[in-house]
């Protein structure tokens, strides 16, 4: 039962020092104008955990705020610097899509984001990240909501590269 205490605490731990320097990160990142939602899903069998680095294969779709279109991605995500120990079945993330330029289509999510993140996992888990990259490093992707299936904690610099998949 220590062994648990001491990991919720670590965890807890974590979380809190994540979550408290998200605000200062997405205060310098939201310049620009809400342009969608991006929601990704990770593939089955894709995972790759290690205990400062990890990856996961995502398939990702983009609605526009004004309804203009649906544009599909392929990546991966993962924490690129961290600690992040996890057996997770699923990985659901949402994120609100900001971007300096306006203008519709080209994939324009398409390329590298970095920022911070953490996870926390107990049968049904919850984490946070945020993310800057994209075309030009002119999107920003706001704090995600990430819902996971599974058990384990991550956190520390966090990615998300995208590319298109017509």
């Amino acid at each position: 039962m220590k062994t648990k205490t001491t990991l919720l605490g670590i965890t807890m731990t974590l979380m809190a020092s994540l979550l408290a320097a998200v605000p200062a990160y997405a205060g310098n990142s939201t310049a620009g104008t809400k342009i969608g939602v991006l929601t990704c899903d990770s593939v089955p069998g894709s995972g790759l955990n290690l205990l400062i680095h990890s990856t996961v294969d995502v398939k990702c779709k983009f609605e526009s705020t004004d309804g203009s279109g649906v544009e599909h991605y392929i990546g991966e995500t993962g924490v690129g610097l961290g600690i992040d120990i996890n057996y997770k079945l699923e990985r659901h993330l949402v994120f609100t899509v900001f971007a300096a330029d306006t203008a519709r289509g080209n994939h324009k999510l398409a390329g590298k984001f970095v920022g911070a993140g953490g996870s926390a996992t107990a049968g049904i888990g919850a984490g946070a990240q945020v993310l800057v990259g994209g075309s030009n490093r002119s999107v920003s992707l706001q704090p995600v909501i990430e819902g996971s299936t599974g058990i384990g904690v991550s956190g520390g610099i966090t990615y998300l590269f995208l590319q298109a998949d017509d």
